[in-house]
């Protein structure tokens, strides 16, 4: 209360459109309660910044207290949260105009820009006005501010319910040294945020780097605890000639809760038309939800001006480097009121840019100059890299040159600049297999004719890797050809005439088989891709790869039956010895099961299950029988 001998408690009108402002920031602007810590604490730091520059051309103006801190007091008692700085503080005249208007600009003008929005305002509007301090209504029904300028020989209490008036009196005995309390009376169901170990959460969720320290002070036991619990240090903000590797790893452990060490990190400042500066980490483990892109992550974190924002910055770092983290902290980025949605605007896009490259060069200069720690990584990673290749086009070179791959070549794994490094003469393209692993690529069929030529086949055995490959096309001039669809002939008009003629020889079996097999293949056809097996089945140009199509069936997706080529193998003898048997008796039982269980032996070495086990055993049993007993009959 005011002293006797003072002026009397004033009560003032609020613009009329304050209600109306208010009534929208406490039901419309947030989504969680727990941001009015976030923003009372920045406006805090705020007013500690200002005390800051302003003494250094007025020293006097800190008097013969130099603390600069923000105190957090949770009184169960009285149902109170209490936020205090020890910055420049308010003046009568300042209290009335910043707490009864909105930052300047005019509340009628503010609502009446809202309106041209339409009924879905653009919530970026209202950061223009100000308006953090009233998310102090979220929590509580009656709020006070105590405060007196730096340098004033006089303090002056501020109070309102958020209705229509306010309150402005003198209380020169409640706020003996210069700064601001805000005094929040809370609400029935609010009170969880007079809980310390709630409070110590939210200021290491929200406000861990604010520059200055953010003091706690409760009652334990009948006894006064007051301990510091922000960092108070932006780490990030520091020159990295003045960090140490130890210092970057134990940032890294607090800002995750990881306990395992990051592969590597970039720190970063950059100026110009943006002011921000970054640090991204790789870490040593993959995060849980990595497979799942919808799943709620702790990823890039964004700061302005050292305040916390959002957790995890989805429009400043692509889904495909989800597996990142860190924090980009800018000092002009623009952002709503709320802060909890980013503008779309160009500064955006350029610092998105910029953390990209930032992030890409990182893995380059991992892949340079630790190439065990970058397999590492690919190994956790690259899956994940790897739909930069289908959903980012203007990443897709960069990340082309990141890819690792095993090959037939054996040993260890390769990228794509080196396969073309040791490319054989006369070869010209890039040739890969698809397949459920590396040992199953290794035994493709379709790639038995390159091998011949010892020409190296990368495996392809993640399931991205179909949509990648398409994505990709080619590398550096050169194409990138599945074995499974490349024409070895193609341009070679020897090797063409000496398929024709193959097909020409095999016409009786070949008509039988697509006889047989009618509507479960598109064709039966000569392969010039195979040397040792007997057949294979070749997905059309477009279709799904077959473990592709598989896993989707699995996933319940509704996946079209596609129909394949059956290619089968001129030379080999049980081509051959077949031929013979379907020319002299075309309508044998036994050719039947025998293309029955050639075309059933192709699906279960590509990995595709057969229709109908038991018979496919019943059948080969049959052909075994009667293979003994001809033998036994020599």
């Amino acid at each position: 209360m005011a002293d006797s001998d003072e002026k009397p408690v004033e009560t003032h009108r609020f613009q009329a459109e304050v209600t109306q402002v208010l009534h929208l920031v406490v039901n419309s602007l947030y989504s969680h309660k727990d941001v009015f810590l976030r923003e009372l604490v920045s406006n805090a730091s705020d007013a500690l910044d200002k005390l800051r520059f302003k003494s250094i051309q007025e020293p006097q103006v800190l008097g013969d207290d130099a603390t600069m801190e923000i105190r957090i007091t949770p009184d169960e008692a009285q149902g109170t949260l209490t936020l205090e700085d020890t910055g420049v503080g308010m003046t009568h005249d300042e209290l009335v105009q910043n707490l009864g208007t909105i930052a300047h600009s005019g509340s009628k003008k503010f609502l009446e820009a809202l309106r041209a929005r339409g009924d879905n305002p653009d919530l970026s509007l209202i950061g223009q006005f100000g308006v953090g301090f009233y998310s102090a209504w979220l929590v509580a029904d009656r709020v006070e501010v105590v405060s007196r300028a730096a340098g004033a020989g006089e303090a002056w209490r501020w109070a309102s319910t958020a209705e229509e008036t306010f309150t402005v009196e003198r209380a020169d005995e409640a706020r003996p040294g210069r700064g601001t309390a805000v005094i929040l009376h809370l609400k029935g169901d609010t009170r969880e945020f007079l809980d310390g170990w709630r409070l110590k959460e939210l200021v290491k969720k929200y406000s861990d780097f604010v520059a200055h320290p953010i003091v706690l002070a409760t009652t334990e036991e009948d006894k006064p605890r007051v301990e510091t619990v922000n960092q108070a240090s932006a780490l990030w903000q520091r020159a990295r000639a003045d960090v140490t590797p130890e210092q970057y790893q134990s940032f890294y452990k607090h800002l995750t809760d990881d306990w395992e060490a990051p592969l590597a990190w970039t720190h970063f400042h950059v100026e110009g038309n943006q002011l921000f500066a970054g640090l991204l980490y790789v870490p040593g483990r993959p995060p849980f939800e990595l497979d799942n892109p919808a799943e709620p992550r702790r990823g890039v974190r964004l700061f302005v001006k050292r305040v916390f924002i959002m957790d995890n910055c989805e429009v400043l770092l692509p889904t495909w480097l989800r597996f990142v983290r860190g924090v980009i902290d800018s000092e002009d980025l623009p952002l709503n009121v709320s802060r909890e949605t980013l503008q779309d605007s160009a500064v955006v896009r350029a610092i998105r840019k910029q953390v990209v490259k930032k992030t890409l060069d990182l893995l380059d200069d991992l892949a340079r100059d630790r190439q065990d720690d970058y397999l590492k990584a690919w190994g956790l990673y690259g899956r994940v890299l790897k739909e930069a290749l289908h959903s980012d086009w203007e990443y897709r070179d960069r990340v082309a040159a990141l890819l690792r791959f095993s090959s037939s070549q054996g040993e260890g794994l390769v990228s794509l600049q080196g396969y073309i490094d040791r490319m054989k003469p006369g070869q010209e393209s890039i040739y890969y297999v698809l397949a459920d692993n590396a040992r199953a690529a290794a035994e493709s069929p379709h790639a038995e004719a390159l091998r011949k030529r010892e020409w190296e086949v990368l495996y392809l055995t993640d399931l991205i890797d179909q949509w990648a490959i398409e994505g990709l096309r080619e590398y550096k001039g050169k194409k990138l050809l599945s074995a499974e669809r490349a024409d070895l002939s193609a341009g070679d008009e020897t090797a063409k005439k000496a398929r024709e003629e193959k097909q020409g020889v095999l016409k009786p079996l070949l008509e039988r088989a697509q006889a047989v097999l009618g509507e479960r293949v598109k064709d039966v056809v000569a392969s010039d891709r195979l040397t040792d097996s007997p057949a294979c089945l070749v997905t059309p140009e477009g279709a799904l790869n077959p473990s592709l199509e598989r896993v989707l069936r699995a996933h319940g997706k509704d996946v079209p039956v596609v129909r394949r080529t059956l290619e089968v193998n001129p030379e080999h003898p049980l081509i051959q010895g077949l031929l013979q048997v379907a020319s002299r008796e075309p309508d044998a039982e036994r050719v039947r099961d025998w293309i029955e269980l050639l075309y059933e032996q192709a699906l279960l070495v590509e990995g595709t299950p057969i229709e109908d086990p038991h018979r496919f055993a019943r059948r080969l049993t049959a052909l075994l029988q009667q293979a003994v007993t001809a033998d036994n009959r020599v």
